[in-house]
């Protein structure tokens, strides 16, 4: 059975994260997706993470499988001209430039409409195409912090903290993502294509949606809660004479089964704790007794006798610990991928599963303009004698001199 997306074709002029998370996760999909980097330098992401065996690194190898790479000079008539008539071919282009540089190279919406009136558009910023934000650059500690997303991470008491990955980026990258599926799903149905306009933003606006609309009901404004949640109580982690815990008592039904498994019975109708507003009126006073009870034993103690009671309990791992994980070993959430230069590279595979067209990693990221010829003979027909010509004038990159 054909993969999902085996029929699409994208143009990927992304760089660094949002906008090739979402192209890897169309990929693993079978979308054909030709990554489009300029020539000599390539994208800003080759430079980043550890560097592997043959020069590639950990961060672009992981990122950017199942593509093909092709170098253009955008900025060479011929290479834009290129791109045009590849446009003419494909589904989607999807780019994260800073918002008017395509526009100015002549490689906007509107040109690539008239050359192909179903292409998909797709554009990934920091603050979206218009309003007063729309010119800055921006990166993912940036958005993190204009969105509100730092204000409500990290200890209480704190100046809020960094998520501890690039979740500005990675939502972004999902949300392009679903955008482009929903964009190709118009498509399908009236031929009719459109711009998808992703912010980074609003992927963090739309995470902290719960938050936003608490302050707009009560004006009170979050702040940091370290593991705690608000909204619920007890639900953060704990130490333990081992590990740290998590605990997660998500309601008062699992609250009365709570306390007699942490051997406090007495607590259950504890007019203090009673619900969950009691329970937060008194949050500190509950949390320094929790704290107590919890140090009396190991993590492993306490996992048996909650895992018995039905209450949500985990351990705080580390990564070395989340690589090992039965679960993670069980389900094969990690991959191995065989790259030409760098060996045997582990990483994870895709997180969504189908039973009947499963996602895959099929091959490895590509080099910088590795596919060059092969997408221009394929996608465009090219003759060698027409690769020779462009490969001479410059459009790949400068011509190595004989």
């Amino acid at each position: 059975m054909l993969l999902p997306l085996e029929d699409v074709k994208i143009l990927d002029l992304s760089h660094a994260l949002a906008g090739p998370f979402c192209s890897t996760m169309l990929a693993d999909f079978g979308a054909q997706i030709i990554k489009i980097e300029p020539p000599g330098s390539g994208d800003i992401a080759r430079g980043w993470g550890t560097p592997l065996p043959g020069g590639e690194t950990d961060y672009f190898v992981s990122l950017h499988r199942n593509k093909k790479g092709v170098a253009l000079d955008l900025k060479n008539p011929a290479g834009k001209e290129t791109l045009l008539r590849m446009i003419e071919r494909a589904d989607v282009v999807l780019e994260n430039y800073r918002v008017g540089a395509l526009n100015r190279l002549g490689l906007d919406y509107e040109t690539a409409r008239k050359r192909n009136p179903g292409i998909i558009y797709c554009s990934v910023s920091g603050f979206g195409q218009d309003g007063p934000y729309r010119d800055r650059p921006a990166m993912d500690l940036i958005v993190q912090a204009e969105s509100g997303m730092i204000s409500v991470t990290g200890e209480p008491g704190g100046r809020g903290a960094r998520a501890g990955v690039s979740i500005a980026d990675l939502t972004a990258g999902m949300n392009a993502a679903f955008g482009i599926m929903l964009a190709l799903r118009v498509k399908e149905k009236t031929g009719i294509g459109q711009i998808v306009d992703v912010s980074m933003l609003e992927g963090q606006i739309g995470l902290l949606g719960n938050m936003i609309g608490s302050y707009c009901a009560s004006g009170e404004i979050p702040g940091p809660l370290g593991t705690a949640y608000k909204a619920l109580l007890p639900y953060q982690t704990f130490r333990t004479k081992s590990s740290d815990l998590a605990i997660a008592v998500g309601s008062d039904k699992l609250w009365k089964g709570f306390c007699p498994a942490i051997g406090c019975p007495e607590l259950t109708d504890d007019p203090r704790f009673r619900t969950n507003p009691d329970r937060n009126k008194n949050r500190p006073a509950l949390i320094a007794k929790l704290q107590e009870v919890f140090l009396a034993r190991t993590y492993e103690e306490w996992e048996a006798d909650l895992v018995k009671a039905g209450i949500p309990v985990g351990v705080v791992n580390n990564l070395a610990q989340v690589v090992e994980h039965p679960q993670v070993k069980a389900r094969g959430a990690l991959v191995t991928m065989d790259h030409p230069t760098a060996g045997k590279v582990r990483m994870a595979g895709p997180s969504v599963r189908l039973s009947q067209t499963p996602g895959s990693i099929r091959t490895p990221s590509p080099k910088l303009g590795q596919h060059t010829e092969e997408v221009l003979r394929d996608l465009l027909g090219l003759s060698a004698d027409e690769i020779a010509g462009m490969r001479a004038a410059g459009v790949f990159g400068k011509p190595k001199a004989a």
